[in-house]
């Protein structure tokens, strides 16, 4: 391994680095100030790191940092889309790590562990991002899945180890299953690098009758959509999210249901407009059906939630659905070509703002009055003022009024699906639309409690300053998305034009 071979990962050891020494800060003191501030400050030597190399491309005029026999190369890409993937990463765990000040003073003794096990998992994810070989996609995967497992875990009650207990088997069979497919695409191309499997791909002779031209293929390629469907919490591969959501601690919720999300979404659109891009005939149905389903179950069963927490639970996967619907649209355009995929990275930067406010929302909230009840909810405006406009600018957000950025990202989206020229996309929108419509039901009857409904108690109700701190930054972003989308729009396409070239 060579010098210039640290550099490329330098982001990702300084991120692993900076969880060793949280752990070891936290044998030295039990000041969760202290730890809440190393975590953050921390974070500043991968983002720095990022930085240098995104300089370093622009200089260079390229999408791809490169060198001639480089190891690292072998097995990542480190390229403008996985490195926009890491800026958004850093930016969600920076958010989480400061509104969780007031949350892990609940656990005294597991602190350390707390934000070691949330920096493991971003490392992870950051490597995910940048794989571009099967068997790294494998590794980093788990190594997001394992931390989290744990931190779902973490609270010692009940709800909090069926949390934990039921991510990890699902999590388990999905990868076990996942590898499978791996293995099979394997088998059938001789390769686990994604351009030398569109090459092998591209070149095998295909049949009109079979889906893929190959009954391996098609197996492979449906176990590993099992795989990464539960990542993505796509239905019908969601029965962990609505039990994790609602038992794991509300800070791990926030982080699972934005940076999690982000990387697989990152790692469907590498996997597929580079590794199966000849095969985008095949498979953009397949994931047109899993739009279809993932918006409708996940709005549907929403409504009937009464837990503040589940009803986010059914939300994301409503969202996944609308995020794969720009992952879908590539039948004429040619993969990464058409503007559906910086769509996607577009969405989910407006998702991660608009998701992250509500969260940190709920997290002051919850900790203060100690439930996740709606009704609980009740008359927050006067008890919270703060808080309850900003989760409901959140809400708002989320169904997609305009001039939110989620509005801006649907009508991205959407117009990407249309351009396809394909009636079965069309569908697809016409789909989507509707469930926004629906979705309006279940975010406006918390608005609703909160503002319309008698205040449960008189106590006011209050965060510590970085939790402030994180729910103003949050919010704001949301909020300049939505009203000034174009540096963000740029940004994304840029970064997908990576995926264009191949990596």
């Amino acid at each position: 391994m060579t010098t210039y071979d640290l550099y490329l990962i330098s982001p990702h050891l300084a991120l692993a680095a900076l969880a060793m020494v949280v752990i070891v800060v936290d044998l030295l003191t039990r000041r969760t100030g202290l730890l809440v501030g190393v975590s953050f400050v921390g974070l500043a030597a991968p983002a720095a790191l990022s930085a240098m190399q995104v300089i370093e491309l622009t200089t260079s005029g390229s999408d791809a940092l490169s060198a001639d026999g480089s190891v690292i190369l072998y097995t990542l890409s480190i390229d403008r889309f996985s490195l926009f993937f890491n800026f958004l990463i850093l930016a969600a765990t920076g958010l989480v790590v400061l509104v969780s000040n007031d949350y892990v003073r609940r656990i005294q003794r597991l602190q350390g562990e707390f934000f070691g096990l949330m920096l493991l998992s971003a490392t992870g994810m950051m490597l995910l991002v940048a794989a571009n070989e099967l068997i790294t996609i494998y590794i980093a995967l788990e190594l997001i899945t394992l931390p989290l497992a744990a931190l779902a875990a973490f609270m010692p009650n009940g709800r909090s180890s069926e949390a934990g207990m039921k991510f990890l088997i699902v999590g388990a069979i999905s990868s076990a299953l996942m590898l499978y497919g791996m293995a099979l695409i394997y088998g059938f191309t001789g390769s686990t690098r994604l351009d030398e499997i569109a090459v092998a791909l591209a070149g095998a002779a295909t049949s009109g009758v079979i889906p893929f031209g190959s009954l391996a293929v098609l197996l492979a390629v449906v176990l590993l959509l099992v795989g990464f469907g539960f990542k993505m919490s796509a239905a019908p591969f969601q029965m962990w999210v609505p039990d994790v959501y609602e038992g794991a601690p509300t800070p791990i919720v926030a982080f699972l249901s934005v940076a999690s999300k982000a990387a697989a979404f990152a790692l469907v659109m590498r996997v597929f407009y580079i590794g199966f891009d000849s095969l985008a005939g095949d498979w953009w149905v397949l994931l047109a059906i899993l739009a279809a389903l993932s918006m409708t179950i996940g709005n549907l069963v929403a409504i009937s939630q009464h837990n503040i927490n589940r009803l986010f639970g059914y939300s994301t996967i409503a969202h996944a659905g609308y995020l794969l619907v720009g992952v879908a649209a590539v039948a004429t355009s040619g993969g990464a070509a058409s503007f559906g995929p910086s769509s996607v990275v577009f969405y989910l930067a407006a998702y991660t703002a608009a998701n992250l406010t509500a969260f940190f929302a709920m997290v002051c909230i919850g900790h203060r009055i100690e439930s996740d009840e709606i009704a609980d909810y009740g008359g927050m405006i006067r008890r919270a003022p703060f808080l309850a406009i900003t989760l409901g600018l959140a809400l708002i957000a989320l169904i997609g009024v305009p001039p939110t950025s989620i509005f801006i990202a649907k009508i991205y989206i959407f117009a990407a699906a249309i351009n396809t020229g394909e009636s079965l996309m069309t569908w697809l929108v016409i789909i989507g639309v509707v469930n926004s419509v629906v979705s309006a039901y279940y975010y406006l009857r918390v608005i609703k409690v909160m503002f319309l409904q008698p205040a449960v108690s008189p106590e006011r109700v209050r965060g510590s300053w970085p939790v402030n701190l994180a729910l103003g930054v949050a919010t704001l972003s949301m909020l300049w998305l939505g009203v000034a989308p174009g540096t963000l729009l740029g940004a994304a396409e840029r970064a997908v034009a990576a995926l264009a070239g191949g990596g």
